[in-house]
């Protein structure tokens, strides 16, 4: 790319890659807020009716939940393929994987139709889909960043980003569609239809990762004969210290998202005086502006620097905790979509903006799919779904004062801030120069 090369034609020139990487990302988050509706309103009904009901509702969510003890799993696992044989063909096998499930999950039978295969099909469809999701975002991300060229990495690694609040879009606009079937419609045969709507997307993601070369980072390690034969030991080995500084990094964007988006509407409902459509409404619009501010911050990113663009954003969303409390407070529709919107869209957005790219840039190529990887899932399963949890926790034991919530919130921001001091003394050269160890 030359200096004076414009954005529209560094986009052009790499549509497809953009694409592909954006569609998993999109798929994965759309599948992840779909099941949460369909566990809590339907597979309860169809899948565990030969329970006591609040049996069956516990069991519909632990099918749910059953993709984040899954996920590292897959993680793992397809890491190492794609450090071992490349990102392309382990991203073709994520999506295959990830999608198939979602699909053949819009076509099981019912426990009525067959009995207790079909949740037993359910829960394997399920750790199937898990074990999808979790070598996907590692893949999807270096599709975009290893592509880049120098000058837009902030940028291209913002795109798989922006899947998420574009997946969390779909789903809500879905799942609204489906309410205007009656309810013994929806139970027999409406729910499918998202399901099954989400082959679209991955026969689409699939079609475009076809006709994608593998990555130039991943080629050029090829080439020097620097593959690592087991990436895991490793990472793990020389490593360790940027895999932590990685998950440091995840912690502030993983608590604030699930705070701001799923938090709020049983905090402004059960609480505040919040109807729960007011709730919905303000997270909808929240992340309609995030998916709008992602790829900008991204891009805004390559002119300012992205450690500089992160810290500044981390230290702007900790000061905005005790106002957006304040603001929710109000008991207000504008209060709620003006809490919302500043959290979960201005300062949110950067974070998670250029997260990926940050992650990419401390790892040397022969590992980074394992790198990242790795701290993107401790990261999550330090902060992500227990959020929700130890918020509404603290409430419970603080009789509903928000001011435990705060100090939760400002340990995530302390913890970020001190992993992205910590990679800015990561030396980048140096990893890269690194021999791996020849196993």
């Amino acid at each position: 790319m030359t200096e004076h090369e414009s954005t529209t034609t560094v986009l052009r020139k790499n549509k497809k890659v953009l694409i592909a990487s954006l569609t998993g990302s999109a798929i994965e988050w759309f599948d992840y807020f779909l099941y949460g509706t369909a566990a809590a309103l339907v597979f309860n009904k169809i899948f565990f009716p030969m329970v006591d009901p609040v049996i069956g509702l516990i069991l519909s969510y632990l099918s749910f939940s059953l993709t984040f003890f899954i996920r590292p799993i897959g993680g793992v696992l397809f890491a190492h393929i794609g450090d071992r044989i490349g990102r392309k063909k382990t991203l073709v096998l994520t999506l295959s994987l990830m999608g198939g499930a979602t699909v053949m999950i819009g076509l099981l039978p019912t426990y009525e139709m067959i009995g207790l295969w079909a949740p037993a099909l359910l829960i394997l469809m399920r750790i199937i889909q898990g074990m999808g999701i979790g070598g996907e975002w590692g893949g999807a991300l270096l599709l975009a960043y290893e592509y880049a060229p120098e000058k837009r990495k902030g940028f291209f690694g913002s795109i798989p980003q922006a899947g998420v609040t574009i997946g969390m879009l779909m789903a809500t606009f879905i799942v609204s569609l489906m309410t205007l079937f009656s309810e013994e419609e929806f139970l027999s045969w409406g729910w499918r239809i998202p399901f099954l709507l989400s082959s679209v997307l991955v026969l689409l993601g699939l079609w475009i990762r076809k006709d994608i070369d593998e990555t130039p980072d991943f080629q050029k390690v090829k080439a020097s004969g620097q593959v690592a034969k087991a990436p895991l030991r490793v990472t793990l080995k020389h490593h360790w210290r940027e895999v932590l500084i990685a998950a440091g990094l995840k912690v502030v964007e993983t608590a604030p998202f699930y705070i701001f988006s799923t938090f709020v509407v049983s905090y402004a409902t059960s609480t505040l005086t919040y109807q729960k459509s007011q709730a919905l409404e303000a997270v909808t619009l929240g992340a309609l502006v995030a998916t709008i501010m992602i790829p900008l911050m991204g891009l805004l990113s390559d002119k300012v620097g992205r450690q500089r663009m992160y810290a500044i954003s981390v230290f702007m969303l900790g000061l905005f905790i005790v106002p957006w409390f304040m603001l929710l407070n109000t008991g207000t529709t504008w209060g709620i979509v003006l809490a919302t919107v500043i959290a979960f869209g201005v300062l949110w957005a950067p974070v998670t903006a250029v997260l990926g790219t940050l992650c990419s840039e401390i790892f040397s190529a022969n590992v980074r799919y394992t790198g990242i990887t790795l701290g993107y899932q401790l990261g999550a399963a330090l902060a992500g779904g227990t959020a929700p949890l130890i918020a509404t926790g603290l409430l419970a034991k603080y009789d509903g004062d928000w001011v435990p919530v705060a100090w939760y919130l400002a340990v995530t921001v302390t913890i970020s801030l001190i992993a992205i001091f910590c990679a800015s003394r990561v030396k980048r050269a140096t990893l890269i120069q690194a021999q791996p160890e020849r196993l």
